[in-house]
């Protein structure tokens, strides 16, 4: 059931919230019944459950929606791999640390990458080493602030997907907290292209978010989780994921002197919002040129398609009899196509050409011709256009049909040929009357560019994202995004209100 949804929990519950797509060894489908969920935090929510005598009542969702759920009073407690910052504990109220991790450089084994201190080196030719991250993660802030200069820093969703694509050589390396790479690579072993090098770096600890008026339930966790240390139900769950470490029979000596000292000042609304502003605008223009580049490629794709479907209509000077089975083949395709495209979601569409393509050897066809790999950016711009130019061929495929019969009769009694007649009379009346609905398209996939997210570009979804969850100002920085994305939207609906009008002779007013 979504969060939304979710009624107020009995006295003995509490709720608590995580993300059912975050992974091992947090939270992920048990593999012999994928319908249920494990994890060692699914087994640590339990263990305080039962010591506080209270049912743990699971209510999933995003991990970057986790802390916003909680003030929505959807869930009580924020458990799913988040870590400790003083940002944080200035808005929650925050318990001791429940594990101590630390970060993970992994690299494809034989790769030039053996260290820390190589990323701060340029890659070979002089391009900066692609560096995978968890959006707005630990792993994020720390490569940022240590690495951004020398390495570029991709951020994405979830944590799986840089695995992947560290072992298919998108990416140079990925660094993640501990917990997920020796569960992936060392106790699963899952990618055994893939290595852990150098000593892990920058500790860090997970704690359980509450709302700030919630410190009797978050003293309550505390107790429960000192207990559960004391009788060793806390290292034998912890032991069962392979996590437990010398770093966690420190953790008693860390209550003792918890939580650390805030010595950083907080700034105020407006100047956050200030210096996020130049990101702000950068992402914007991400955006500008990921619908510029794919729309046009998806009029022309649609285009072409809608003329291969109409040509044997009268209206394109077809006899209307049946085509050869050449013409019938094509038009079999492109019929596919269009049904293909439209009947799978973009996200879906997007995956497919960013990791799928380059694992069917995509990437060595490229190569073959002397180019490189399909980027992230040029991705996005090729599942947007893929996907536009489906529902661009049903525009033009109605438009080109409502032109009179005699349109082309009457062309083709003047001694026109029938390619001209259709690029000359035809499709300049076609296109006049799709303008609208092909305008309308254009805004609803400046929106749609926000997808692109998910694979690492770093349009204007994302900075919101990244900007709210490290400010904390969720709505303050959804209005900066909104505005923007009116600027950007609202003049095509000008723009396509003046052309109606200019190409209608000015009746439409």
């Amino acid at each position: 059931m979504g969060a939304a949804t979710q009624a107020a929990p009995p006295a003995n519950a509490f709720r608590w919230g995580a993300d059912r797509e975050g992974g091992g060894p947090y939270i992920y489908p048990d593999p012999n019944e994928p319908s249920r969920v494990i994890g060692f935090e699914v087994d640590l929510a339990n263990a305080l459950g039962r010591q506080m005598g209270r049912e743990a009542q699971l209510v999933f969702c995003g991990w970057d929606q986790i802390l916003l759920q909680l003030d929505r009073r959807d869930i009580d407690l924020a458990l799913n791999g988040y870590e400790y910052t003083a940002q944080r504990a200035r808005h929650y109220a925050a318990s001791v640390p429940y594990y101590k991790f630390e970060l993970g450089l992994c690299v494809r084994k034989g790769s030039p990458i053996d260290s820390w201190a190589t990323l701060r080196q340029p890659a070979a030719g002089g391009s900066r080493p692609r560096i995978g991250v968890l959006k707005a993660s630990s792993a994020d802030r720390y490569v940022t602030s240590e690495f951004g200069v020398s390495c570029e820093v991709v951020r994405f969703e979830g944590v799986v997907e840089t695995f992947k694509l560290v072992e298919s050589g998108q990416l140079d390396a990925s660094v993640q907290d501990l917990p997920p790479l020796v569960f992936y690579l060392d106790r699963l072993k899952r990618y055994p292209r893939l290595q852990i090098v150098d000593r892990p770096a920058q500790p860090g600890y997970y704690v359980l978010y509450a709302r700030s008026t919630d410190e009797a339930l978050i003293e309550a966790t505390n107790g429960a989780l000192r207990k559960l240390y004391d009788d060793g139900t806390l290292r034998r769950i912890y032991e069962k994921y392979g996590l437990w470490n010398a770093a966690q029979e420190g953790l008693p000596q860390v209550w003792q002197h918890w939580p650390p000292e805030d010595t950083a000042p907080e700034a105020g609304v407006l100047a956050q919002i200030r210096a996020e502003l130049p990101l702000f605008f950068r992402a914007a223009g991400m955006t500008v040129k990921l619908a510029f580049l794919s729309m046009p490629l998806a009029v022309a794709i649609g285009l072409a398609i809608a003329l291969i479907r109409a040509w044997p209509s009268p209206v394109l000077g077809g006899t209307g009899a049946p085509p050869r089975v050449a013409g019938q083949l094509l038009r079999a395709v492109a019929t596919l196509y269009v049904e293909i495209v439209r009947g799978t979601p973009l996200v879906f569409q997007l995956f497919v050409v960013y990791f799928v393509l380059p694992e069917a050897g995509v990437n060595r066809l490229l190569a073959y011709f002397g180019l490189t790999s399909i980027d992230a950016f040029w991705s996005g711009v090729l599942a947007l256009a893929v996907n536009y130019s489906a529902y661009e061929a049903e525009i033009m495929r109605l438009g080109i049909q409502s032109i009179p019969v005699g349109q082309m009769e009457a062309a083709l009694s003047l001694g026109m040929t029938r390619a001209l007649a259709v690029r000359r009379i035809i499709l300049p009346q076609a296109i006049r009357t799709v303008i609208p609905a092909t305008a309308n398209d254009f805004i609803a996939l400046y929106k749609d560019t926000a997808v692109c997210s998910v694979i690492a570009v770093e349009e204007l979804s994302m900075q919101y994202s990244v900007a709210a969850k490290s400010t904390g100002l969720f709505l303050q920085m959804a209005i900066v995004a909104s505005v923007l994305y009116l600027a950007m939207s609202w003049p095509l609906s000008l723009l396509a209100a003046w052309l109606e009008r200019r190409l209608n002779g000015n009746k439409l007013q």
